[in-house]
């Protein structure tokens, strides 16, 4: 009988170079700003006495425990990452980083997508993760193509429009 032993399975990460710099510049704030003014409270609230019924102190050492565990993370990410060359990427197909304008067919909406990593992902600038339903129904189609895609409201039909980067 064999020894068990621990298997780890990396992902690799693909991103835009803007996707990388926001996750350093986070890392960075973290580390030189948040996690040194955090010491500072936990050691004020350390000052004040009997650290059992310390409300300030426990705050202080939540957010200590916060703070380092989104830093622990975002140096995984960083570390398994890689940043992709735009100028290698393909402009005939939908891909990660690809700009994708579409027509909803049953009511005629237009939208445009961007396909990002789940860590560039954000609704509001209109990046969708390349892990959502939507962008795995639309990667390697070109223009022309229609695809059907199950998304909560139901089955929705998107026509590609325009590819661009």
């Amino acid at each position: 009988m064999q020894p068990k032993t621990l298997e780890f399975c990396i992902f690799m990460e693909y991103m835009s170079q803007e996707g990388w710099d926001k996750l350093v510049n986070e890392l960075k704030h973290l580390e030189s700003v948040e996690l040194p003014a955090c010491k500072d409270a936990i050691s004020e609230a350390r000052d004040k006495g009997d650290l059992s019924e310390n409300f300030e102190y426990h705050a202080a050492k939540r957010e200590q425990g916060r703070l380092l565990g989104r830093i622990s993370f975002l140096q995984k990410v960083l570390e398994n990452a890689r940043v992709i060359d735009t100028d290698l990427l393909g402009k005939d197909c939908v891909g990660l980083l690809s700009r994708v304008e579409m027509t909803n067919l049953s009511n005629n909406a237009k939208m445009t997508y961007t396909i990002a990593s789940p860590h560039e992902a954000n609704l509001r600038e209109g990046k969708i993760s390349i892990k959502s339903p939507i962008a795995q129904a639309l990667l390697n189609k070109k223009v022309g193509d229609v695809v059907e895609v199950r998304v909560p409201a139901g089955m929705v039909k998107l026509r590609i429009e325009s590819i661009t980067l």
